[in-house]
């Protein structure tokens, strides 16, 4: 059974950070890269950052250097630390299980959790 929870989003002020985490059943977790996505009012849902099993991250231009992913093997969780927060980074971020393709990452099953809302506003 694929499942995600996603936890740590907030309100935080241009500039600040936040950490979140997504804890994942066994099935969605191994085996499976890992990525963050986003979703902003009106727009459509955009790869943030993805890990690989063996440790290997990709981003988004716009979060590199700012965000940084990570997993956990052992909890079977991925974290999101993102510092530098800007307005356009408010948005829904989810996680999920992906595969790469095409130079891209693409979710690997037709399911979402229910997010975690983070908002960049003075």
């Amino acid at each position: 059974q694929v499942q995600v929870e996603e936890s740590g989003g907030g309100l935080v002020q241009p500039g600040g950070s936040l950490r979140l985490s997504c804890v994942a059943s066994e099935t969605a977790f191994i085996r499976n890269a890992m990525s963050w996505f986003r979703q902003a009012p009106g727009k459509q849902r955009e790869f943030v950052a993805a890990v690989t099993t063996s440790g290997e991250t990709s981003y988004k231009e716009a979060v590199r250097g700012r965000f940084t992913i990570s997993r956990d093997n052992a909890k079977n969780a991925v974290y999101l630390q993102m510092d530098n927060l800007r307005p356009e980074d408010t948005a829904v971020y989810y996680c999920t299980p992906t595969y790469y393709s095409g130079f891209r990452y693409f979710p690997k099953y037709d399911y979402w959790g229910q997010g975690t809302q983070v908002t960049v506003s003075s």
